[in-house]
């Protein structure tokens, strides 16, 4: 049986995505609401936008291809080569969008990037225990619990705790040329 095209596609953040990126962040900010916290206002986005400026973090927007709207984002965060080859998902989507899998949609696009093209062996979600939404989002998409992880991120004024879940590679998977040999 021939594989559903996705409804969605992955777009680079780019400076342009500001005005539609933080009217969307302000008109979720009840969804978010403790889980996370994302850029509302032109000088936080641009803050923001400075984590990707050397490659260790990457952001895309999730469209939704029939119309361009924009239903979600997801970061690859804190990427580590070497003998590690991982890095960490942040993850939203938009309430205007929310509820119809359009993220499941794109982070299955975003798993597939991360594991063939960024040639990733690991990928993390840390997830804080109350948001039943996104922990039922990675185990949809097979993410392993590792185990829970205290006071760690500082989120809405205090630390929180985040159960860790993980997913690698696929085999066979091509190494990224910075993973040793021995």
């Amino acid at each position: 049986m021939p594989e559903t095209p996705s409804r969605v596609e992955l777009c680079p953040f780019t400076l342009d995505d500001q005005d539609e990126f933080c009217s969307l962040v302000r008109a979720s900010a009840e969804l978010h609401t403790p889980w996370m916290q994302l850029p509302a206002n032109a000088e936080e986005f641009h803050a923001w936008m400075r984590r990707f400026d050397d490659g260790t973090n990457r952001g895309y927007l999730i469209r939704v291809r029939e119309t361009g709207a924009a239903a979600g984002m997801v970061n690859i965060n804190s990427i580590i080569r070497g003998r590690y080859q991982g890095a960490s998902l942040g993850y939203a989507a938009f309430a205007p969008s929310a509820g119809r899998g359009y993220m499941a949609e794109g982070l299955t696009l975003v798993l597939s990037h991360a594991f063939d093209d960024l040639r990733l062996h690991r990928l993390e979600a840390n997830i804080q225990p109350g948001n039943k939404a996104s922990l039922a989002l990675v185990q949809r998409l097979g993410f392993r619990y590792e185990g829970m992880s205290p006071d760690y991120l500082f989120i809405d004024g205090a630390w929180r705790d985040h159960e860790r879940w993980s997913l690698t590679a696929p085999a066979p998977w091509t190494p990224d040329p910075s993973l040793p040999e021995v």
